[in-house]
């Protein structure tokens, strides 16, 4: 424990959000980060616990409190405050391959579980993380580890999500070979085409991206597997093949669908849309903008949120968020004691930023919307919303509460409902009831067969750190089945 007594003298400072008014103009990171010196006092908060709940990954009522990957988050928040950067960074990096990822987009399950936070505040663990990532880069601690030995055999990996890329680092350092197919024209998944830069520069991809090149890893992009490269080819090729195709079947809505109304897009459409016209250097030609519209959007998690910044970044006119679940409590019930995950209101950056252009929040609670109107070219023009509520365990709508809103622009950001139908066709696969692969069970082969499943694809829709996790959970099973095969 650095000091003993930090957890009493310091209060909790997170990283600051760049000015709303400033932000708001560009796509720049959120966060500014905070002096050595102050980081320091951050880290001297933790508290060492005999049973540190923050790096726990356990179930409580249904839901996950504490790091999955089971981060040594207070062995290095001690080697931080004592100084100790670089041996700080590689206790963190022997568990987590990618905290600059983490660091910058994990919702910090870590902090909700931390004992700080039972009475107060919870230690700064995720803005620490991003401290060590970006120190170990720009000290060159962190640089490209390649194996001392190589096996011969060949590992594909389908997909370069944080899964995908988890699978292929984990691969590589058993010392087998790894090429990673990508259908997009950049690596990344949804960390390049589903979360918008304020949270996540795609440069912090690249410089990645590069690193895993150097450690011996190959990437293939605009390739996409099980169409223009098949099964048969793939298994020929490769001694095992670790499918990491994410869950990108978007959940629609009965009363709006993309090919019903123009101006109607899935959420992960409309941000990758914003993500390359980015990446072009011309942000205003997205092809799909919400530029002087009324934007409506159904969805109150993560991705909902990430398309009411992008919304106010490309100037939309007006912009409301739909949630269909009431509105939470502003501190935990008591019903939700720590170390659950806190079922609290969360007011995020898109939040804060439309209700600073706009002049509220945006979001409605308790509602959906029922109809959708359209020109006569079949343009959208309004949505009819109205309030929801359970009745005999059902979701109902409640009669006589419709009310028409002005819309142009309507984004569905809904979640997702499993992998796509022709990734499924492509490799035969059988799915869960959730439209996830079917794998041995606790593993993640697919039985009797060269291929294996992780991340979203095995696991379902969820977070980068779950991602990660499935990623080097399956590829040290690869490892052990190559191992067998070769005896």
């Amino acid at each position: 424990m650095g000091k003993e007594t930090g957890f009493l003298e310091y209060k909790r400072k997170e990283n600051p959000y760049v000015k709303v008014e400033e932000r708001i103009r560009n796509f720049k990171e959120l966060h500014e980060p905070l002096s050595k010196e102050e980081r320091r006092k951050q880290a001297a908060v933790c508290m060492n616990c005999g049973v540190p709940f923050c790096q726990s990954g356990m179930t409580l009522s249904g839901m996950v409190t504490g790091c999955p990957l089971h981060n040594l988050i207070p062995e290095w928040n001690d080697e931080i405050y004592r100084g100790n950067d670089a041996h700080a960074f590689e206790r963190l990096f022997k568990v987590n391959p990618f905290p600059e990822f983490t660091g910058r987009v994990c919702p910090a399950l870590c902090e909700k579980a931390c004992m700080c936070a039972q009475y107060g505040d919870a230690v700064t663990i995720r803005d620490n993380e991003f401290f060590l990532s970006e120190e170990a880069f720009r000290s060159g601690v962190m640089q490209a580890r390649i194996p001392s030995k190589r096996s011969g055999n060949r590992v594909a990996v389908i997909g370069s999500g944080p899964s995908g890329l988890a699978a292929a680092f984990t691969v590589n350092r058993h010392g087998h070979e790894v090429v990673v197919y990508e259908r997009e024209d950049a690596i990344g998944g949804l960390l390049m085409y589903g979360i918008p830069n304020m949270k996540l520069d795609k440069e912090v991809l690249k410089r990645r991206q590069k690193l895993l090149e150097e450690e011996g890893v190959s990437f293939k992009t605009n390739v996409n597997a099980g169409k223009d490269i098949k099964k048969e080819a793939l298994l020929k090729e490769y001694d095992a093949v670790i499918l990491c195709c994410g869950a990108k079947k978007a959940r629609g809505i009965d009363a709006a669908q993309p090919e019903r109304a123009k101006g109607v897009h899935f959420a992960v459409d409309y941000l990758t849309a914003a993500t390359k016209a980015l990446e072009k250097g011309d942000p205003a030609q997205s092809a799909i903008s919400a530029k002087d519209k009324h934007v409506v959007i159904i969805g109150g998690g993560d991705t909902g949120n990430d398309c009411i910044g992008t919304a106010v970044r490309q100037g939309a006119k007006s912009v409301v968020a739909i949630e269909m679940m009431p509105q939470p409590p502003r501190e935990r019930t008591e019903d939700n004691p720590w170390p659950e995950w806190p079922k609290v209101e969360k007011v995020d950056y898109g939040h804060e930023e439309a209700a600073f252009v706009f002049g509220k929040d945006p979001r409605v609670y308790s509602s959906t919307v029922k109809s959708v109107k359209t020109d006569k070219n079949g343009h959208i023009t309004s949505v009819t919303i109205c309030n929801v509520g359970w009745k005999d365990g059902k979701l109902c709508m409640a009669e006589g509460s419709e009310k028409e809103i002005p819309c142009g622009l309507l984004l569905i950001a809904a979640g997702f409902v499993g992998c796509e139908d022709y990734v499924r066709d492509a490799f035969s696969l059988e799915l869960t009831g959730r439209g996830t692969a079917v794998t041995a069970e606790d593993g993640y082969r697919i039985k009797d067969t060269k291929l294996f499943a992780a991340g979203d694809m095995r696991r379902g829709q969820s977070l980068v750190v779950w991602a990660i996790r499935e990623g080097i959970a399956c590829a040290h099973e690869v490892d052990a089945f190559l191992n067998e095969l070769s005896q």
